[in-house]
């Protein structure tokens, strides 16, 4: 019952925070994507000897006291966002009527809506059958099974290779302070004129760039090793998301973003909770960590390429969708021209007549004079 109210403050946590930028920004929105993003590594990069200082000291009930306590600073930060819309001005009286019949209107076809359609304007189902969306759907539901479970498992990797508790979270503390820097870094990047028109395309190399972090960790044996391993793992976690729902939202648009978010959401929640136990279940089984680290990695590489041939695909077809539509307005612009032209032909020697036969009088009156 806690984990499950705990999922609905996460929700209502992040979805509303991740819509507002896309309702305030346009132009700089990956970037300000990548600023808004860096606040969960800033914390994060404390929070693991934090939380094994309070468990320590307060027990695990006292731990989430205080811990629940600071997360309710949020509200502060929620109680910021303002809505942002056109202004309302005052109608003129002889606009009344009009109003009131409209209104009436209005009001006629809300009640004829049905349920499924209240239903799919705030849940748009129709994203569905978006091919764009189709492809970074499939393509983080493969990653996100091997997405979460190296950042679980890094600490207790560490402690079986024999580096004690506060060495081994310090890790994670390595691995989150690193990720607060690449996020606005990558945000910064992913907002420049090369990267933004082709921004699936970075997302795949970011993804791909950090499968391949956890295929090169069990190379890592000793400390030292394992910190090189964390610094390149916040850096390919940090690209991820900083632009994880910047892709997302340039593929379907501010105005359906906030229903995407909840059907993707919604359908990743299978992934990262198979993920980690499933990982688990590998170590329970090999009693070695770097097979799951194996694993994680070759499915993240997976996913990384099934985003890139699928991206390719799709923009080949925009492409060709575009020049098609081009080339039907060309068509259409064409035929209103050539409907055009007998009138002008029909209406042309009649004009020629009357200019021909008034310079023919003027010369006659000069010969004259």
């Amino acid at each position: 019952l806690v984990l499950f109210f705990l999922g609905i403050g996460l929700a209502f946590n992040l979805q509303p925070a991740l819509t507002i930028i896309g309702k305030y920004f346009y132009k700089k929105r990956p970037m300000a994507n990548g600023l808004a993003m860096a606040g969960s590594p800033v914390f994060l990069s404390t929070l693991a000897p934090f939380n094994q200082f309070l468990f320590n000291n307060y027990g695990w009930k006292g731990s989430f006291l205080i811990l629940g306590a600071i997360f309710l600073h949020a509200c502060v930060a929620g109680s910021l966002m303002r809505p942002i819309g056109p202004k309302q001005t005052k109608s003129k009286s002889k606009n009344k009527t009009d109003m009131r019949v409209d209104e009436s209107g209005v009001k006629e076809s809300r009640e004829r809506k049905s349920i499924w359609e209240r239903i799919n304007k705030y849940l748009d189902f129709s994203l569905f059958k978006h091919r764009g969306f189709l492809i970074y759907l499939s393509g983080n539901v493969i990653m996100f099974l091997g997405f979460f479970a190296p950042i679980i498992f890094l600490a207790p990797y560490a402690k079986d290779k024999g580096i004690d508790e506060y060495s081994a979270a310090l890790l994670l503390s390595v691995m989150a302070f690193t990720d607060m820097f690449a996020r606005p870094s990558v945000g910064l990047i992913a907002n420049s004129k090369l990267i933004r028109p082709r921004i699936q395309y970075f997302f795949s190399f970011a993804i791909m760039f950090n499968g391949i972090c956890h295929l090169l960790c069990p190379l890592a044996e000793d400390y030292t090793s394992l910190v090189v391993y964390a610094i390149f793992f916040g850096l390919g976690f940090g690209s991820v998301s900083a632009v994880l729902f910047e892709t997302l939202m340039d593929l379907v648009g501010a105005v359906r973003f906030s229903s995407a978010v909840g059907l993707v959401t919604v359908v990743e929640c299978c992934p990262v909770l198979l993920g980690p136990p499933l990982a688990g279940k590998l170590v329970d089984k090999t009693r070695e960590y770097k097979y799951m680290y194996m694993a994680c990695g070759a499915i993240v590489v997976f996913s990384s390429i099934w985003l890139l041939i699928g991206n390719a695909i799709n923009y080949r077809l925009l492409d060709k969708e575009k020049k098609l539509e081009e080339a039907r307005k060309k068509q259409i612009h064409t035929t209103e021209s050539k409907e055009s032209e007998p009138l002008n032909k029909l209406n042309s020697p009649d004009v020629n007549v009357k200019i021909s036969e008034a310079q023919a009088t003027a010369s006659e009156r000069e010969t004259n004079i």
